[in-house]
């Protein structure tokens, strides 16, 4: 077991050294080169779309043996529409701009020093991940995009699919002459890979975890490098009193039942009381309809076919076709009922009330706040970043969808001409 152990972390120690040396060279890499391997990557993807589909296919098998969950099945799948948009978000990350060399600021002191903040690349990013094939195109495309070297660890389950599309992003690097270990997935699925790569703090820069609450929790609790996650999405929805009754309905179905195990999944649904008054249960029947799982309390367990909630039911991520709801008196009940309950990752308000809005807005602190639109919206892709590598809902540096110009730090740049300081 120690020999094992040991093997791994000379494993990961190698890997970390190619990585440290590839970010070198990814820091003087042109955009067009960048691009370049992008664009090849994704026309690798497609071209080779059945490989990709026959080694999902044994992914799903071992799968199903496990008895993996719907929602983390839902996860794993891949088909060739869902292929056909890892290449399509590759070829969107390769046309965005380059985040690496902006000017973010620039001044001049009265010293004379003329001082530019610059945008720089954070270096190596390791990228912990579950279930989700398509991170491996993603986390790749945008932390190469950013000039970042990066080391992937997918989940056992997506073993065979993420080696087949990490196969088509080296395929792409080599078309633009970019070293393959810019761009390196760990070959072993043992665990001790993961706490080899929290303790990396002289090799990896930044780790970024996407999985369930458990993965996160262990990310947080033993990383010796900064962290970007979120722990878990419970995503509320609130249908306020002046909410249009027909946006609020298909909102509140498209946030709860679009993909049941995605993080930007509704959670819980809260309705004033006074739209509940005017317009009766209609969003709860809409959900029991769609074979939804309505666990609520109080006046909502007159309505047919709900259930009485359990304690934990409100502050509950269940990425699955189940969902809490509650009546509240009022956008201040709302506000303080996410404060208690909410994981800091989205809150939607359902209002045709500007004022009542913007005090949602301005009194909630999560990382994406929305009006009128589904909570499914909180992604990467959707933001016009391409794809993003994860929602962090921190406070620190990237908050929000994580995309290219959020994997970049900054550097000063100061120019004097013979200045000295009195």
């Amino acid at each position: 077991m120690d020999g094992e152990r040991a093997d791994i972390d000379a494993l990961m120690a190698d890997m970390g050294a190619r990585a440290r040396a590839a970010a070198a060279a990814l820091a003087c890499a042109s955009p067009e080169r960048k691009q370049a391997a992008l664009i090849g990557a994704a026309d690798a993807v497609w071209e080779r779309r059945a490989e990709i589909l026959a080694a999902n296919a044994e992914d799903m098998a071992a799968a199903a043996a496990r008895g993996l969950s719907p929602a983390m099945s839902d996860r794993l799948r891949l088909d060739e529409g869902r292929i056909r948009a890892i290449a399509d978000g590759l070829r969107v990350v390769a046309e965005l701009p380059d985040p690496v060399g902006r000017v973010l600021a620039d001044w001049t002191v009265p010293s004379g020093l003329n001082i530019r903040r610059v945008a720089t690349p954070l270096g190596v990013i390791g990228v912990i991940y579950e279930s989700r094939p398509n991170v491996t195109a993603d986390a790749g495309a945008l932390c190469l995009k950013a000039g970042n070297a990066v080391i992937l660890r997918g989940g056992s389950e997506s073993a065979h699919s993420s080696r087949a599309i990490h196969a088509c992003m080296i395929w792409g690097l080599a078309q633009a002459r970019i070293p393959a270990d810019a761009i390196q997935l760990v070959p072993v699925t043992d665990r001790a890979a993961v706490s080899a790569m929290l303790r990396m703090a002289g090799t990896i820069d930044v780790i970024v975890p996407r999985g369930g609450k458990s993965l996160v929790a262990l990310v947080q609790a033993e990383a010796r490098v900064p962290v970007f996650a979120h722990l878990e999405g419970i995503c509320h929805v609130y249908a306020d009193r002046d909410a249009d009754v027909a946006k609020a309905r298909r909102v509140v179905l498209n946030a709860k039942t679009r993909r049941t195990g995605i993080c930007g999944a509704a959670e819980c649904l809260l309705i004033d009381w006074r739209f509940y008054t005017q317009h009766g249960p209609v969003l709860i029947a809409d959900l029991l309809a769609a074979g939804v799982e309505v666990r609520t309390e109080g006046e909502l367990l007159k309505v047919p076919g709900t259930v009485r909630a359990e304690p934990g039911d409100f502050g509950r991520e269940f990425l699955d076709s189940i969902i809490a709801a509650k009546l509240v008196d009022g956008v201040d009940e709302a506000i303080a009922h996410i404060r208690r309950y909410g994981s800091g990752h989205t809150e939607a308000i359902l209002t045709e009330n500007d004022a009542t809005a913007a005090r949602f807005f301005q009194q909630l602190d999560s990382a994406i706040l929305m009006r009128n639109a589904s909570t499914q919206f909180a992604d990467g892709g959707e933001f016009g970043m391409g794809a993003e590598i994860g929602i962090a809902t921190g406070k620190l540096h990237a908050r929000g969808p994580v995309g290219a110009e959020q994997l970049t730090s900054f550097k000063y740049l100061v120019t004097g001409d013979g200045t000295i300081r009195p």
